[in-house]
């Protein structure tokens, strides 16, 4: 299961992922481009991806702000379960490449079993070429190489 953005908030007040999306440091909405960096490439939606590769992605919310508490990050960090960070375009973790005040740069996390990614970064305005961009498609790439079936409302 993929939550982007609401879909992030939604899978950790379920419970699904542990902490909360709290309101953005600034208070302000952000809307732009930005780097994240992939920390884990064992995921269903990390798989056509390289440790350490830069994605360019855009954010779009108000409400991105990951915070957990100190035994949740540490417990993110030793099981490596951090999935993606927010840097510069080189990969360097640094405040400034931090949109919206996340602890640790996190933009995105994983369940314990791994199969339950949250991310706040939107890979879907970012997978086609005429959009600008297309480093989003290595989330779609992932989940299609791994058989994850892919569900969408309107």
């Amino acid at each position: 299961m993929l939550g982007i953005c609401n879909g992030f908030q939604i899978l950790a007040e379920a419970g699904l992922l542990p902490g909360a999306l709290m309101r953005n440091a600034g208070l302000k909405y952000v809307c732009k481009n930005v780097d994240v960096r992939i920390e884990e490439t064992d995921t269903a939606f990390t798989t056509a991806c390289t440790k350490g590769e830069v994605l360019t992605i855009p954010i779009g919310h108000m409400e991105g702000n990951y915070y957990c508490d100190d035994a949740t990050l540490a417990e993110l960090k030793r099981d490596h379960r951090i999935i993606f960070r927010y840097t510069t375009p080189d990969g360097q973790i640094t405040p400034t490449a931090n949109p919206n005040g996340s602890l640790d740069n996190i933009a995105g996390i994983c369940n314990e079993g791994r199969n339950v990614v949250g991310m706040m970064p939107h890979p879907e305005r970012s997978a086609e070429a005429i959009l600008g961009c297309d480093d989003g498609f290595k989330i779609f790439q992932s989940m299609v190489n791994a058989g994850v079936g892919v569900m969408a409302s309107r």
